[in-house]
């Protein structure tokens, strides 16, 4: 299976906050805090295309992969707290789950597999496995750890019209260098550019010629 992370982002990168509220737990949606204040940026852009795409993209998962703490948000919302029908939830609740957690002892929701040890190995063998998809949603620090170990096949931005101006970001500062093909490009009413690229190993340098 190809391995594809999904993520809100800003149009200067930051995936912090895009949130007021972290689904099921009623606390802040910030990786790390450290006096982060602009919650909420992305609701106000969501629309129904967006929406749409996201419903469909969940729906298309064999399977999904999350750090700890994004799999405890969802984990605490997809069952009972989401209505029947709910094209999420259901997919949540009917496909496999992984969470990488050196810590965690009890995942919350059946259907879910803790990985601990050698996290490489085993996402290496979630690639593969037969099937079409693992989605990785969220996730901030897992996704940027699976960049530096280069075992992302696909990323799929949503890029939202706003510039945060502080946060955590998707890219660091200091990481590694990553060739890209764009396969899919659409936008919505609200101005969200919706990018899926496919990686292509290391980018290409201009070198000096004779």
């Amino acid at each position: 299976m190809k391995l594809t992370t999904v993520t809100n982002v800003s149009l200067d990168g930051v995936t912090e906050g895009h949130r007021r509220i972290d689904v099921g737990t009623g606390a802040p949606d910030a990786e790390g805090g450290g006096g982060f204040e602009r919650f909420g940026w992305a609701p106000p852009l969501l629309d129904d295309a967006a929406s749409a795409f996201i419903s469909g993209t969940f729906q298309r998962a064999d399977a999904f992969l999350f750090g700890r703490r994004t799999y405890e948000i969802f984990a605490g919302s997809w069952g009972a707290g989401m209505d029947p029908g709910n094209p999420v939830g259901e997919a949540l609740n009917r496909r496999p789950k992984y969470v990488v957690s050196n810590t965690l002892t009890d995942a919350r929701r059946p259907g879910t597999v803790v990985l601990s040890g050698d996290i490489a190995g085993a996402v290496e063998e979630l690639r593969a496995a037969p099937g079409g998809e693992t989605q990785v949603w969220g996730s901030g620090t897992l996704v940027r750890w699976l960049l530096r170990h280069r075992l992302v096949d696909e990323l799929v931005l949503l890029t939202y019209p706003v510039v945060v101006g502080q946060g955590k970001r998707l890219f660091p500062a200091t990481g590694p260098d990553l060739g890209l093909d764009l396969v899919d490009l659409r936008s919505t009413p609200k101005g969200l550019t919706i990018q899926t690229y496919r990686t292509t190993g290391r980018p290409e340098y201009e070198t000096d010629t004779p």
